[in-house]
């Protein structure tokens, strides 16, 4: 299997999701810069964390103009597996991929440290190899990552079962502890914690390893 990771001006966790996919998870994976107006022979996308467009205007929101998320829109609508980890998160509900938006963390701080989150499906490309109410311990880093969304939506995610990942220990005030989402067609999730900081033992917890492999492992049998 063969995954793209899309490289921004002002992306640092590139290289990070890079390394868990070649290295901890041994397939393939490789650079889209973000000047890219198509995509490589991939199977799958990462939009990696970081401060795209050094986060000017609205996080994600230069982002979203880039010839590489055409692209991306293009290929997620044609079912193409699109995981957006932190800054990826942003960059995709700027771009309408995914629905409401990421603002200041509710402490007004930036936060930097391990979270407990848990699984709430095991419906989604993102993490059929993990157990319903798992708990995962992951990193988080981010200053501008509350989640929110009208009513509306959020009754819609949570009746659809688009809800992938819940804080037990909500670091930024997302509405209803939502860390991690799905689009309708199940196959573009966006979430605020770093799975890839987490797939090595080096690093102190290979937690994050589940969701990653869940989705490699879904498109070695599709």
């Amino acid at each position: 299997m063969r995954v793209g990771v899309v490289v921004f001006p002002g992306s640092n966790c590139d290289h990070d999701a890079w390394y868990a996919v070649q290295h901890n998870l041994q397939h393939q994976a490789e650079f889209i810069w973000h000047e890219s107006g198509s995509l490589p022979s991939v199977d799958a996308v990462i939009l990696p964390g970081g401060f795209s467009y050094g986060d000017y205007l609205r996080t994600g929101a230069i982002a979203k103009f880039s010839p590489v998320m055409a692209a991306v829109k293009r290929f997620a609508g044609e079912g193409g597996p699109v995981l957006g980890i932190c800054n990826g998160f942003q960059v995709l509900t700027e771009a309408g991929l995914l629905p409401g938006a990421l603002v200041r963390n509710a402490n007004l701080k930036f936060v930097c440290r391990t979270v407990s989150v848990e699984v709430v499906t095991t419906d989604s490309l993102f993490t059929h190899e993990a157990v319903k109410g798992q708990l995962l311990r992951l990193p988080v880093a981010h200053g501008e990552g509350c989640y929110i969304a009208d009513e509306k939506t959020l009754d819609q995610l949570e009746r659809k079962d688009r809800v992938v990942l819940r804080y037990r220990d909500n670091p930024n005030g997302s509405v209803r502890d939502i860390a991690g989402i799905l689009n309708e067609g199940r196959n573009v999730m966006g979430m605020m914690p770093h799975p890839e900081r987490a797939s090595d033992c080096l690093m102190g917890s290979t937690d994050g390893a589940v969701l990653l492999q869940s989705l490699l492992t879904a498109l070695t049998h599709a």
